[in-house]
């Protein structure tokens, strides 16, 4: 049995870690819990499909042709902004290798020093001046990096994100640096949307109720009926998300330091990335540059496989001497016995001649397998030397 390595080519996100799933050859990034997403999408798409079939062509001949046009479009911008959303890379940030990882830990056993037994080692901080304030980077023992300033890990993906927000499960993602304008445009939209709908829902039914009667309507219109429940429930939580993110931008704030109070104030350090304007603030959030992503998801990497290869041994011994035998220990045996000087004149008598069957005995006996060199005989004929060569080729 021998190995041969097999070297390939594979993209490096085939060999990501993180609980992230890929399509499209590495360029779809999401979170491998993507049932709400799929909830989202069907009820953006449903509500709006209702809306299309039930209402626009009413209201279209009797209000004005610019309705169903306006809802295409805002529609069709909330599934752009929620695609962008959930199908990007947040700002996942790369582990560590196992180089950088062992200079690292060396660093932070030459800051500490030699911790007593049984005591609890410092926590491994670092600390960076932003703008005159001092920030704690903190050490990720799973990615083993000292993470960036406002970067957290993300239990669910299980990746350190830049600039982490929150993980969102009706987008299927995680929240990041690379994507939060688009999560928040997917709110915003999403919120008008909304209003929209169930705005002219009511208008439709009223407008039908003057001539049918509203029993009549909601029998003539059972989509409707469907349409004002979902926006309804889904105008509170959706508007009251849309403020709260609008009212953290204005802060130049995220989710997670809004979380954990990092900027309250309680420990007398305010928010270094604020630049106490809240256009600014917005300017800085919604229309900064867009940064490149650090994984190289797409990158070609060399990766090295083993396969075994056996070579069959030789069914009987008739075909021993055509087929190629696998060199064991055995043959080695031979050699030490024909490393005597052969005399070509010298010839044994043929009773002192060993039988095949004895020299078989002899081969398969354990003890008799390296004789040592005293009972060895000085001189060996080529004629036993041939016969013990072919015995043990046999067996």
């Amino acid at each position: 049995m021998s190995a041969v390595m097999i070297t390939r080519k594979v993209r490096k996100w085939e060999k990501l870690p993180g609980k992230n799933t890929f399509c499209c050859d590495g360029r779809v990034m999401m979170a491998r819990q993507k049932g709400v997403f799929y909830l989202t999408l069907f009820l953006i798409v449903g509500t709006c499909s209702l809306f299309f079939a039930f209402e626009c062509p009413y209201l279209a001949v009797h209000l004005s042709p610019a309705i169903p046009v306006f809802a295409v479009v805002l529609f069709l911008f909330v599934i752009a902004m929620l695609l962008r959303t959930s199908f990007s890379d947040p700002g996942v940030l790369p582990r560590a290798l196992p180089e950088e990882a062992t200079f690292i830990e060396m660093e932070i056993e030459a800051a500490n020093g030699n911790v007593p037994a049984g005591q609890r080692p410092p926590p491994r901080i670092r600390n960076v001046q932003i703008n005159n304030q001092i920030v704690k980077l903190k050490y990720c023992y799973t990615c083993k990096i000292f993470r960036p300033p406002r970067a957290s890990h993300c239990s669910i993906c299980d990746n350190c994100v830049d600039r982490f927000d929150h993980h969102c499960p009706w987008v299927g993602n995680c929240v990041g640096k690379r994507n939060y304008r688009y999560f928040y445009l997917f709110t915003l939209s999403l919120s008008l949307l909304t209003i929209y709908i169930f705005t002219f829902d009511i208008v439709h039914v009223v407008m039908r109720s003057v001539d049918n009667g509203f029993l009549n309507t909601l029998k003539e219109t059972p989509g409707t009926v469907l349409e004002v429940l979902v926006c309804f429930f889904t105008l509170w939580s959706v508007v009251g998300l849309t403020g709260f993110h609008t009212y953290l931008i204005s802060l130049n704030q995220t989710t997670n330091e809004d979380i954990k109070g990092s900027w309250s104030g309680k420990n007398r350090v305010q928010n270094p990335y604020s630049h106490k304007n809240i256009i600014k603030n917005c300017c800085e959030v919604l229309c900064g540059p867009t940064y490149p992503s650090v994984l190289d998801r797409r990158g070609l990497m060399q990766e090295d496989s083993s396969a075994s290869a056996t070579s069959a041994a030789p069914s009987s011994s008739s075909s021993s001497s055509s087929n190629p035998v696998p060199q064991t220990t055995r043959p080695v045996l031979c050699l030490q016995k024909t490393t005597a000087p052969l005399i070509p004149n010298e010839h044994t008598p043929d009773d002192a001649k060993p039988s095949i069957a004895a020299s078989a005995e002899k081969s398969s006996s354990p003890k008799e397998e390296q004789p040592p060199a005293s009972k060895l005989p000085p001189l060996a004929s080529p004629e036993t030397d041939a016969e013990a060569s072919i015995t043990n080729k046999t067996h």
